[in-house]
Parts: structure tokens; C-alpha cells; sequence
């Protein structure tokens, strides 16, 4: 069964005009979608951006929105709707406490390989995914950027350029023993004669001790402060060494490059679909624009400009709480 959203703008904020969505009711999954007119991002900057906050202390539950293309029966939208971008913070546990940027190509999602760390407090955070026309990325959380690279090197959507040679075999001369035992050291003479224990020089036979009856007496052994243990001959560096061997580099028959591996023929429709075992996640402030600028500007002006009110608002909810406790 599916939960229901309240629209609201939470328990505390810094403006209660300024009102999202809200996930409303405990173990539950969500799904809600708006259409808006239809794009490409080929040859063009594509900005994502929402403010999502935590009011439930999450302990397991997502924090993401989707972009959608083609036509989607909006009736239903959920989990097994595909997708073309998934984005956004994911909690669950301590394993999981992540930032999700997944691109969808040919029918195959692809996780980003950068762990990029999310916000666990119960304030509001804004997120921003940057995807440009080079194929460079960056990803924000409250207008600072947290990493940044190519798409290229990031996710695994296209096969690598460059494989190691399935040819190349290890030379039998080649040398990748980093330390070799040292000619030098020689084992001393009579080393191994040395024994482990020897006889208590401290040791004395007892006044009572009855050689007749308890029989003779021998004295007790200690470890031999002399005895070192097998001999083991020093390492020194080994002169010779040419390094741990790696088959060279090819190209990759099977690469073909895509100049358009960052864009997305049809982006048509923003999701939510998540699941929540505390519900009490409230999303604001979605924007989907070409001009990274606007969206800095957009999130100074509506995340940024209430958050000091914010945070005083939880606090106080927090104070109260305790003194009612």
C-alpha cells in the first residue's frame, strides 16, 4: 500500500509559506510524478537540484527524485518504472549513508564508482547534479561541490578504452622479488648448537630432598637468554629488482567511444518513488535548468536564505522536547 504525502512545510522552517512534500505514514512505499515539457540535454548543461530534510532522524530510507523520458502511465509510476537519471541521499543503517547519482543508457543503470557522503542531521540540505557537455559532472550539497570528474572515468557505462594485453606474458628473466636473502650474512658457527633452555644457575637441591626417596635431584630449566630462535638469514634490497610485472596496454576492440554518453534524448518527468521505514522526509524547492548559475542563485535565495531560521526552530523543538521528557 502506498503513502500518502502531506504538503506542508514540516515541524520546523524558516518560512511557513514556503511548503513541499512530505512522506506521512511509517513502513510504506511512496511514488508521486509530474510531467513538465519535454527536452534533451545534447549539447546542453543539465542542472538537478531539490532540498530534501529528515525531520524522522532517518535510520532506512531513500532521498532521491528521478528524471523520466518517454511516456509513462503516471497512474503507475514506481519501482519498476524506468528511468534515465536517479539522484539524491540514501540512508540505511550505518553501511549506507550516500549520495545515489545513477545514469541509465541502453536499458542498463549505472552506479556512480565515487562514494560521495550525504547529510544525516534532521535539517533541510539542498542537492545539486551538474551533467555538462564535455561530459564533466559535479555534485553539490548545499552549493558546495563534493566531487567532480569525467562520466567517462566515474561510471562504467561504456567499455574502458584501454585492456591489458591477453597476450602479454610475465618475461622468465624478469626480476619482481623486491628483497633477496643478503650473501653476507653467514650463520654464525655453532648457532644451532645453542639450545632453548638451560639449567637454573640460581637453582639450589632443597635441604629436605631425600635423593633416596624422591630421587636424584636434578635441577629446573630457564629459557637460554643466548637461544635466538631458527636462524634466519637478513633480506637487503634486491638490486636486480624490475617491480611487480603488468601486461602492457591496448586498445580495446571493443570500445566505441559515445560523444553523447552525458546526454538523454527525453527527459519528460520528475519521480519520487522510495521506500521509508520512518516517514517524516519532506522535499522543496525541485528545479531542472541549463544554467548552473540560476540554480546557485535559487538555492541562495530559498534554501540558504531560511536555514539560520531554521535551525533555531529545531532547536527550540529540541529543547522543548527534552524538558517534556
Amino acid at each position: 500500500m502506498a503513502g500518502e504525502w502531506n504538503h506542508t512545510s514540516g515541524k520546523w522552517h524558516g518560512d511557513a509559506e514556503d511548503k513541499g512534500i512530505q512522506t506521512s505514514e511509517d513502513y510504506r512505499f511512496y511514488a508521486i510524478s509530474a510531467e513538465y515539457p519535454e527536452f534533451s540535454n545534447k549539447d546542453k548543461t543539465l542542472v538537478l537540484q531539490f532540498t530534501v530534510k529528515h525531520e524522522q532522524k532517518l535510520d532506512c530510507g531513500g532521498g532521491y527524485v528521478k528524471l523520466l523520458g518517454g511516456d509513462v502511465d503516471q497512474k503507475k509510476f514506481g519501482g519498476d518504472t524506468p528511468y534515465s537519471i536517479m539522484f539524491g541521499p540514501d540512508i540505511c543503517g550505518y553501511s549506507t549513508k550516500k549520495v545515489h547519482t545513477i545514469l541509465t543508457k541502453d536499458g542498463k543503470n549505472h552506479l556512480i564508482k565515487k562514494d560521495v557522503p550525504c547529510e544525516t542531521d534532521q535539517l533541510s540540505h539542498v542537492y545539486t547534479l551538474i551533467i555538462r557537455p564535455d561530459a564533466t559532472y559535479s555534485i553539490l550539497i548545499d552549493n558546495e561541490e563534493k566531487q567532480t570528474g569525467s562520466i567517462y572515468e566515474h561510471w562504467d557505462i561504456l567499455p574502458p578504452k584501454e585492456i591489458k594485453d591477453p597476450e602479454a606474458k610475465k618475461p622468465e628473466d624478469w626480476d619482481d622479488k623486491e628483497y633477496i636473502p643478503d650473501p653476507e650474512d653467514v650463520k654464525p658457527e655453532g648457532y644451532d648448537d645453542i639450545p632453548k633452555e638451560v639449567t637454573d644457575p640460581d637453582a639450589k637441591k632443597p635441604e629436605d630432598w631425600d635423593d633416596e626417596e624422591d630421587g636424584e635431584w636434578t635441577a629446573p630449566t630457564i629459557p637460554n637468554p643466548e637461544y635466538k630462535g631458527p636462524w634466519k638469514q637478513k633480506k637487503i634490497k634486491n638490486p636486480n629488482y624490475q617491480g611487480k610485472w603488468k601486461a602492457p596496454m591496448i586498445a580495446n576492440p571493443d570500445f566505441k567511444d559515445d560523444p553523447y554518453i552525458y546526454a538523454f534524448d527525453s527527459l519528460k518527468y520528475i519521480g519520487i518513488e522510495l521506500w521509508q521505514v520512518k516517514s517524516g522526509t519532506l522535499f522543496d524547492n525541485i528545479l531542472i535548468t541549463d544554467d548552473a548559475a540560476l540554480a546557485k542563485t535559487f538555492a541562495e535565495e530559498t534554501w540558504a536564505k531560511h536555514k539560520e531560521a531554521e535551525k533555531a526552530a529545531f532547536d527550540a523543538a529540541e529543547k522543548k522536547k527534552e524538558e517534556e521528557s
